[in-house]
């Protein structure tokens, strides 16, 4: 077990979190000081991280469309964070009416947030799971969202792996992902690579150490380890710039980016 336990038990705003840095990224209001605080301080290393954070958000929601497009309409955005418009069901039952999707997250106010958000959104459940007990995760996105794994679903793993320790079992996560679902389906993720800026990543890790919002920066090597057993969809796993816009900017915090398919 983990030296210093993560999983939220309620709210501390104290303590950095991920959804509520991100959330203030984006421009949104649901974060609290300290969450601005570190959030300034990552701005002050690397003044992209906000582009980041929107380069991010814009690869979500393509990802969504693209799968939706490929007859996608089961759909579980893990880690989802607070809603910000558009959001994920938005897209896809633009393209699919009927599609179903799992909105998931650990964290009990961005699960409050979503039930305020979603309450009247057809297809679409909050669900307070962690992925870092997938079997469970899995259940749950079947009994309480409908969820039916013997059809072809999109995972959504954006910005959600990195916030796992490696001695929280990625590997295995990816394992279980990978044998719940059925051919066809896709899995889209996108991971704080090791070839960030040093400080950034020494000054994020200060800052954030214990907290929801730890990240553990992974090499080329390791986040493609995570993929086995999918096949990696042109351009492959590559910086998230590469996925949006042969033109964007290389930012100090850099991001791998990879859309999979599960034969």
């Amino acid at each position: 077990m983990p030296e210093h336990p993560r999983a939220p038990v309620g709210v501390d705003p104290s303590k950095p979190n991920a959804a509520r840095i991100y959330n203030y990224m984006l421009g949104g209001k649901d974060n609290y000081e300290i969450d601005q605080l570190v959030a300034h301080r990552m701005l002050a290393v690397a003044p992209d991280t906000r582009t980041m954070a929107w380069f991010s958000r814009q690869f979500m929601l393509r990802c969504v469309q693209f799968t939706a497009e490929q007859g996608i309409r089961q759909f579980i955005d893990i880690g989802a964070g607070i809603p910000i418009s558009p959001n994920a069901h938005e897209v896809a039952r633009k393209i699919q009416p009927t599609a179903l999707v799992a909105s998931v997250d650990y964290d009990p106010v961005v699960d409050a947030h979503a039930h305020a958000a979603f309450s009247a959104a057809p297809g679409v459940t909050p669900i307070l799971a962690d992925v870092r007990r997938p079997v469970e995760l899995i259940e749950r996105c079947h009994t309480e969202a409908g969820i039916d794994w013997s059809e072809p679903v999109a995972i959504l793993l954006v910005g959600v792996m990195h916030y796992v320790m490696d001695d929280e079992g990625p590997d295995d996560i990816f394992a279980r992902l990978r044998d719940a679902m059925a051919p066809g389906s896709y899995l889209a993720l996108t991971h704080g690579w090791d070839e960030s800026a040093r400080d950034f990543m020494a000054q994020s890790t200060n800052d954030t150490f214990g907290s929801s919002a730890q990240i553990r920066f992974r090499s080329e090597t390791e986040v493609a380890r995570l993929c086995e057993g999918f096949e990696l969809m042109e351009p492959g796993l590559v910086p998230i710039q590469q996925w949006l816009d042969e033109n964007l900017p290389v930012t100090r915090l850099a991001l791998l980016s990879a859309v999979c398919r599960k034969k």
